[in-house]
């Protein structure tokens, strides 16, 4: 299956400035595959470590010279390693987060070999504070679920990814088109973007096998919360765990998990899940500048789960359930379409950045406001709105524009896109003209380049 990261690591491979590599992601999301795709496409050779498979191997390690390390390597697997034509892969590094030091040594000593690093549980080392990254001498590469391009992709859509990509505004879409499209959207919904679900779905056309791995899923990570330490009871992290799915769309109060626990404690727990990436934070932003990320309120959050599929999955959805809602932004009171439309800004940006998004609230009496999520495009700060049906209010957004002075706003909703030119319509205060570029589910994908689009014409 295609991955987009695919084309950035081929980028990697050829920058004179190349760093050893650190792929960072949750568990299962299919970190090993893309190496391995990688390996296959670009290199005569894969010199894969499995670090929990053979922690014996740290010990070759300990030499700060690299080259040492190579000769090492080399009798231990009976083989030759040429920079340049081998790529040295270094799987679950969280089991020996030692080494992770020892990049630093390949990237000043041996800079002409390909390194890259992985780790399902390597958020957790990193936010040890006795542990140090060497800074500068490494690179990062965010690695979150499939995409819905790359589900269609694997699906053999090629020609609709096409279509999807080359979009533009004032283009049109035909109804037929439209509705087929929705109608894959649904089945993205339910297999979600984890790859060994995405795999068994279109290799078996199985439910049930894609429901089975979903549920394997879920449980994997269940039996990890004994790797976290011993800083958590294992029953908070499985309570937040559980609770999750379910809280999606909403902001996050602890009372809401279980009112019995004391809210410090399973702030402690819910920050290992963040940094385990099996969740993600979306704080409020007061919006008042660039970076968004430089103006939160770190107690006003909502949450998003790691995979819309796995989403469907916990929260016992099935997709007869969305053949017969119609509209998939109504289901589960469109905390669905937030999940889906939020786990693909999370990772919108460039695949070294950190994945962030975040959103925007007004808890006054009488004139309280949400914006489901805020990005930024260069300079712009961009409000975008989930809309049930094909219009839906928008006094939210109304708001926004007037308080925050911004001309232009996102809306997802099932309806056809469009770029319209518009005018606030609130009862109080004056009305200001803005640009609103209105947008199906499934163009969350090119939601960014279509906002440029619209910027420049």
């Amino acid at each position: 299956m295609f991955r987009f990261a695919l084309e950035y690591l081929k980028t990697w491979k050829s920058k004179p400035t190349r760093k050893p590599l650190v792929i960072r992601g949750a568990r299962q999301v299919g970190k090993t595959y893309l190496v391995r795709m990688f390996a296959r496409k670009y290199f005569d050779q894969l010199v894969e470590i499995n670090f929990e498979q053979d922690p014996e191997i740290a010990s070759l390690f300990a030499s700060k010279d690299p080259r040492k390390i190579v000769q090492l390597l080399e009798l231990q697997y009976n083989i030759s390693i040429q920079p340049g034509a081998a790529l040295l892969f270094l799987d679950e590094i969280q089991a020996t987060p030692e080494l992770l030091v020892s990049l630093r040594y390949f990237y000043e000593q041996l800079p002409k070999l390909h390194v890259i690093a992985a780790g399902s549980l390597l958020e957790l080392v990193l936010e040890e504070p006795s542990f140090s990254m060497p800074v500068g001498r490494i690179e990062y590469l965010h690695l979150g679920p499939m995409q819905l391009e790359e589900f269609l992709l694997a699906a053999g859509k090629d020609r609709l990814v096409t279509f999807l990509n080359e979009f533009s505004l004032g283009d049109s879409i035909p109804e037929p088109l439209h509705n087929r499209l929705m109608d894959l959207l649904r089945i993205f919904l339910v297999t979600g973007g984890m790859p060994e679900a995405v795999s068994v779905y279109i290799n078996n056309n199985s439910w049930q096998e894609c429901e089975s791995i979903k549920h394997s899923v879920l449980a994997t990570f269940q039996d990890d919360f004994n790797k976290y330490g011993k800083r958590v009871k294992h029953q908070r992290l499985q309570l937040l765990f559980k609770k999750i799915p379910l809280l999606v769309s909403s902001k996050f109060k602890y009372v809401n998990v279980d009112r019995n626990e004391r809210s410090g404690d399973l702030a402690k727990a819910l920050n290992l899940l963040f940094h385990a990436r099996v969740a993600s934070p979306v704080y409020h932003s007061s919006c008042s500048g660039i970076p968004l990320g430089a103006t939160i309120h770190p107690k006003k959050f909502k949450v998003l789960f790691l995979d819309v599929g796995l989403m469907s999955t916990a929260t016992g959805l099935n997709l007869l359930d969305y053949e017969k809602a119609g509209d998939v932004m109504r289901i589960n009171a469109g905390a669905i379409s937030e999940q889906f439309i939020g786990q693909h800004l999370l990772f919108s940006r460039h695949l070294y950045c950190e994945p962030e998004v975040f959103y925007w609230i007004r808890e006054k009496k009488n004139s309280s406001a949400e914006i489901d999520y805020v990005i930024s495009e260069g300079t712009l700060i961009i409000p975008v709105e989930i809309k049930t049906g094909k219009s839906g209010t928008l006094k939210s957004l109304h708001l926004f524009l007037r308080e925050k002075h911004r001309s232009f706003g996102v809306r997802f909703n099932s309806d056809l896109p469009s770029l319209l030119e518009s005018q606030t319509a609130l009862a109080a205060g004056p009305n200001i003209p803005y640009l609103l570029l209105s947008l199906p589910l499934y163009m969350v994908g090119q939601a960014r380049r279509l906002i440029r689009q619209s910027n420049e014409t």
